[in-house]
């Protein structure tokens, strides 16, 4: 397994990715495809599709496909105690207790909801300490990104690609042998 800082590195990264688009999506990729390639190789396959997808569509494109997957598809939308509990107090309880742990470890989540994809990998990619970290991997990203996945129209989708990817490399970061508690109970949440 790779050390803390590349695993942190890649986070930042994917938490670019997963952000609304900016001009900077394309180098995002890049440096995300270069550090995987070195730790976590079958990851890079999706992110290689990804770039493909990028190069062949115009900015305004990838901006619209962006919303229409992340915005208007509630089966994809990116926030993980949507992915997990639906629109429910348990959702409300997960978005108060993300709060207080961003607080905790003096993290801003910034303009979206704590609970976003690319909120949650900034703050692994960051502030999280190592247990906090292994456990929103295993019982909040994972189970979240599968449904996702899941929830895409096909395995073609531009953006499954690089959801795919996320899956692969945070599977690997976790060792998928061991089990997730499904409670997210040693993060000091």
């Amino acid at each position: 397994m790779a050390p803390a800082t590349t695993v942190q590195r890649i986070c930042c990264h994917f938490a670019e990715l997963l952000s609304y688009p900016t001009a900077n999506l394309a180098a995002a990729v890049a440096a995300c495809s270069a550090l995987l390639r070195q730790e976590y190789p079958e990851a890079v396959a999706f992110l290689e599709r990804f770039t493909g997808f990028l190069h062949a569509q115009p900015p305004a494109r990838v901006e619209e496909i962006y919303t229409a997957t992340f915005d208007l598809q509630p089966v994809c939308h990116p926030y993980i105690g949507y992915q997990l509990c639906g629109e429910s107090q348990q959702r409300a309880m997960f978005l108060m207790q993300l709060n207080r742990l961003y607080r905790r470890y003096d993290f801003v989540a910034g303009v979206e909801l704590p609970d976003h994809v690319s909120t949650l990998l900034r703050f692994i990619g960051t502030r999280a300490p190592d247990d906090c970290r292994r456990e929103l991997i295993e019982d909040g990203l994972l189970p979240a990104l599968a449904k996702m996945v899941e929830g895409l129209d096909s395995a073609a989708h531009p953006y499954s690609a690089p959801l795919q990817s996320l899956r692969s490399f945070l599977q690997a970061v976790v060792e998928p042998g061991l089990p997730a508690t499904g409670r997210l109970e040693e993060c000091p949440l």
